[in-house]
């Protein structure tokens, strides 16, 4: 099949629609796959569905975000096959993003209201570190990934225990995000200075304490 070539503009267009799409749209429009399911149910206490809600908010967010370092590091990607890549883990990231927002639905929870920041900021972000080339590229995804592994990890020790759902969830992403950092080092990631990891984990602090509370 000819692959079309398009023009500025029109990946400007694209963008701005995948945006949308991300900001805008409810889950329930989403196609993908199935949440996975927990064994069991056991009935959530007050204070556990608001703890519940509040780390699948800042899950949904962190979702989000990667959505927008995907799709700004797959625009400015070299190698097709990388930029392949990239779009295909943003395919997977987007199954994640539907669990955590059905499962916020679920507990009675709103998405935070900076979504869009975190997305355009996440953008420029992804933007910038293809921008350096594909290797660095794929070195941020895959220090990005391994931060994300230690964050959904304290979010599982911090999980209401009778919230096995929420837990469910988290365990599958947790077990995806860790293939695509391996993907991003088997492409030739490579390693990202400790300076650039620490403005990293700072970043996502931010995010995630901001997005905690709204």
């Amino acid at each position: 099949m000819e692959q079309r070539d398009y023009r500025p503009i029109d990946r400007v267009i694209g963008e701005i629609d995948k945006a949308i799409k991300v900001l805008a749209s409810s889950a329930d429009a989403r196609i993908g796959r199935a949440a996975p399911a927990a064994n069991d149910a056991a009935p959530l206490s007050e204070p556990e569905r608001r703890e519940s809600a509040r780390l699948m908010r800042v899950n949904h967010a962190g979702e989000v975000a990667a959505q927008a370092l995907y799709q700004g590091q797959a625009l400015v990607a070299r190698d097709p096959a990388i930029a392949a890549a990239m779009r295909q883990a943003a395919a997977e990231e987007n199954d994640h993003l539907v669990w955590c927002e059905q499962r916020l639905a679920e507990l009675g929870g709103e998405p935070s209201r900076l979504n869009p920041l975190w997305y355009l900021g996440s953008f420029a972000i992804g933007a910038l570190a293809g921008a350096f080339g594909d290797r660095t590229s794929l070195g941020f995804v895959r220090e990005t990934e391994r931060q994300v592994e230690t964050h959904l990890g304290d979010h599982l020790d911090r999980l209401p225990t009778a919230d096995r759902r929420s837990r469910a969830i988290l365990e599958k992403m947790r077990d995806e995000e860790s293939r695509h950092g391996r993907t991003a080092e088997t492409l030739g990631g490579i390693d990202l200075p400790l300076p650039v990891r620490a403005a990293m984990h700072l970043v996502s602090r931010v995010m995630t304490r901001t997005a905690y509370f709204g």
